[in-house]
């Protein structure tokens, strides 16, 4: 071979070095691609106009207009004023609903309120509704919400009785778990099960409203007639009913928590709220009136499941039709709970007030799945002692402080953030009228008739601070030193990364 013939085997294996080397680099340019990506999932828009309407529909039509109509009657004491609270709830929620719009084409950030309160007032306060939020009203919702697909469900096997509160409560941790693998293993698999069942959920709703809309046609208006006597109208009793009322509006605000993920979010989040909840407020509206139609406020005061009497009464022998439609509503409202507020838990892990290992992604999934995870677990522990309008009670008072809180953070942006672009731009009085009735609505209760579980919220809300002060300001050594090893095992677990931005 000779000369020549070393030269070539040379070649040959600077070649082949060279092969490897290129090799070595697109594997890692491919890696930081993916890393990339992964930082990017919850960037990437996947949820366009239709998928928005039916996220803010679904989520709120779900167990509320189920659940809620007996206690906003028990508390209003008559017709008239029950139906005039669910439209005013309606207008409220729609209001509500464009200033979050505002604020959520303003900033463009997943989250819901998490990062309008760090904009306005900095960390602490977003610190504070991240942490009442992630371990009691987020959870509490949730809980109520599986509670009451859980009564619906096992309804039909317990004709003439209760159903026992172990089979509800086994029902509904089903429900949890079913629905925190869903949305950890897809995000678009947890979008089309969203619209499937706002679709089941619309039916029951056209079922409810076309039968009542018939029975007022054939004279069925005897409930009517004196529709506003015997009602109460004392300020705690009219704070309740909105409670209750507001409850199950509740959702209204579920886009802000996926702006990231909005295709086009200027257009497609104000025209999502314009379209969704005026439908939502119709709808609930013409279902109390289909109630009425058939039942006396006493006689729905008395029923066990007010939509599954109305179905007994109307619908017979498809009666059964009520329970399962009932149950896909309510599913699909937890469902669109659990899509939007593992985005809450997975921002806040992002800034550094929770957990970090709440913050990372799944490698195969893409998905927040220990954020959504964290979410269901707590809900769980929530069922354990769980009566739903104890539960309604506690999440309404607490849900409000922040609803006010960041409606004024809107008012305080117009004077000291001017130089951020608003797309979206609602007149002041708007976002003043929603922060002086949520003062109300947490000031009148407790005015009217305090009870010890307000004073425990507040007390659960400001212990925050005590948190805030030990593990994220001072961030003291020892609590890493715990976590680190914890985040380490689950990481693997999981198979999560941080989502973090790699540049070449």
């Amino acid at each position: 071979m000779g000369e020549e013939g070393l030269r070539k085997r040379k070649g040959e294996d600077r070649t082949k070095e060279d092969g490897q080397s290129i090799g070595s680099q697109e594997h890692q340019t491919m890696n930081l691609k993916k890393q990339a990506n992964l930082f990017l999932f919850l960037l990437s828009p996947c949820v366009g106009l239709i998928s928005g309407i039916c996220m803010i529909v679904g989520t709120i039509i779900g167990s509320g207009i189920f659940v809620s109509p007996k206690s906003v009657l028990a508390n209003a004491g008559a017709v008239g004023p029950c139906l005039t609270i669910w439209a005013a709830c309606g207008i409220l929620a729609t209001l509500g609903a464009l200033c979050f719009a505002e604020l959520g084409t303003m900033i463009t950030k997943s989250g819901g309120e998490y990062p309008y309160l760090m904009e306005a007032f900095g960390p602490i306060p977003a610190f504070l509704f991240s942490w009442t939020s992630l371990l009691v009203t987020k959870p509490s919702s949730f809980a109520i919400i599986c509670l009451s697909f859980a009564e619906y469900a096992s309804a039909p096997f317990y004709p003439g009785c209760n159903p026992p509160q172990v089979v509800i409560k086994c029902l509904a941790a089903a429900a949890i778990v079913l629905i925190t693998i869903v949305n950890s293993v897809s995000v678009k698999l947890g979008s089309y099960l969203q619209n499937f069942l706002t679709a089941a959920k619309m039916i029951i709703v056209a079922i409810i409203t076309v039968s009542g809309i018939v029975l007022l046609a054939q004279g069925k208006t005897e409930n009517f007639k004196d529709s506003f006597k015997d009602s109460k109208i004392s300020v705690s009793s009219i704070g309740l009913a909105f409670y209750n009322g507001l409850w199950a509006y509740d959702g209204w605000n579920q886009l802000n928590y996926i702006t990231e993920e909005l295709k086009n979010p200027y257009r497609n989040l104000p025209l999502s709220i314009i379209i969704g909840i005026p439908l939502v407020t119709v709808c609930y509206v013409l279902i109390n009136i289909s109630y009425f139609t058939v039942m006396t406020s006493t006689e729905l005061l008395q029923s066990q499941a007010v939509a599954v009497t109305f179905g007994d009464r109307v619908l017979y022998p498809a009666s059964w039709i009520v329970p399962l439609f009932v149950a896909f509503s309510t599913i699909g409202s937890a469902n669109g709970t659990c899509f939007t507020t593992g985005r809450l838990v997975y921002v806040a892990g992002r800034e550094g007030h929770m957990l970090k290992v709440l913050s990372y992604i799944s490698v195969k999934r893409l998905t927040p799945a220990p954020a959504i995870i964290f979410y269901g677990a707590i809900a769980i522990i929530y069922i354990i002692p769980g009566d739903i309008n104890t539960l309604i009670n506690y999440f309404s008072f607490a849900v409000w402080i922040f609803y006010g809180l960041t409606v004024l953070a809107l008012i305080v942006m117009r004077f000291t953030r001017k130089e951020l672009r608003r797309p979206i731009r609602v007149p002041i009085i708007i976002p003043v009228i929603v922060t002086l009735v949520s003062i109300l609505l947490v000031l009148a209760p407790i005015i009217s008739a305090p009870e010890l579980a307000y004073l425990y919220c507040v007390l659960f809300i400001l212990s925050g601070l005590i948190v805030y002060a030990l593990f994220v300001h001072f961030k003291f050594s020892w609590p890493q030193k715990i976590s680190k090893p914890i985040t380490m095992h689950l990481q693997m677990l999981l198979e999560v990364v941080p989502a973090e931005e790699v540049t070449e």
